[in-house]
């Protein structure tokens, strides 16, 4: 529960919040459980702040400071957070519908099992957050810097990731079907055994990615740079690979069946039986 001197202090406003704040440096605030919903917290010092399962629906964050904060099972369903800083916060398993997360630092951020549904994450920074299990179905992150995150068993099906960084990010056993990865950087990405089924890769850079037993059915990867992939034991079944290179991309078991090649590069490509083509 709240501490109810630390709530009454962030109720009388931002004057009186910033001024306790500024003279207390050493104590973390206690907000846990507080309701908050529909509060003005705008630019708002809460920096280490606990908030576990506070409900803050609505709430204006935009350009809080919430560095390291505990946010983990708290309400923020159409809640405003552009611009916030939740560098290194804990948002494990909170609620984030629909909220406005557009150019938000969440790097190295935990959202472990967050719902992100319908969510607004333009240009998010999310590089080396913990985002296993994390809902993102229908989300739009488009730009967003993604580098080196763990989307194990995420669920971005219909999410847009138009132009979005994902170099060396962990996607092992996510679920992309029908998202929107056009022009997507995903160089060296984890891609096992994920559902890209029906996905539109048009142009994206897959240098060196491990695409092991994933499923590709129906997949758009026109023009997409493969060179170096691995794609063993992946379903291309009808995958339209036009124009796409695949210098050394290795198939070697994968499924092709109704899929189109036309145009594509396949120097030191190991093919499905093995063979090397020419």
């Amino acid at each position: 529960m709240a501490n109810l001197e630390h709530l009454k202090i962030l109720q009388q406003g931002a004057v009186s919040w910033i001024k306790w704040r500024n003279q207390h440096h050493t104590i973390e605030p206690d907000l846990s459980e507080a309701n908050l919903e529909g509060a003005n917290l705008r630019g708002a010092n809460l920096k280490h702040v606990n908030l576990k399962g506070a409900q803050l629906e609505s709430a204006n964050l935009i350009t809080a400071n919430l560095t390291k904060a505990n946010l983990s099972l708290a309400y923020l369903s159409l809640a405003h957070l552009i611009e916030a800083n939740l560098i290194e916060a804990s948002l494990v398993s909170a609620h984030l519908m629909q909220a406005e997360l557009s150019y938000a630092d969440l790097s190295h951020a935990n959202l472990i099992g967050a719902d992100l549904r319908g969510a607004k994450l333009m240009d998010v920074n999310l590089s080396h957050a913990n985002l296993i299990g994390t809902d993102f179905r229908q989300a739009n992150l488009k730009g967003a810097m993604l580098n080196e995150a763990n989307l194990r068993r995420s669920n971005l099906s219909d999410a847009s990731l138009i132009h979005a960084h994902l170099n060396q990010a962990n996607l092992a056993d996510a679920n992309l079907h029908e998202a929107e990865l056009i022009g997507a950087y995903l160089y060296q990405a984890d891609l096992e055994r994920a559902n890209l089924s029906q996905a539109h890769l048009g142009g994206a850079y897959l240098f060196g990615a491990n695409l092991g037993a994933a499923d590709l059915d129906g997949t758009d990867l026109r023009w997409t740079n493969l060179t170096g992939a691995n794609l063993q034991a992946a379903n291309l079944k009808g995958a339209r690979l036009a124009g796409a290179h695949l210098n050394k991309a290795n198939l070697t078991g994968a499924i092709l069946e109704d899929f189109t090649l036309e145009g594509a590069s396949l120097q030191g490509t190991i093919l499905p039986d093995g063979t090397i083509h020419g």
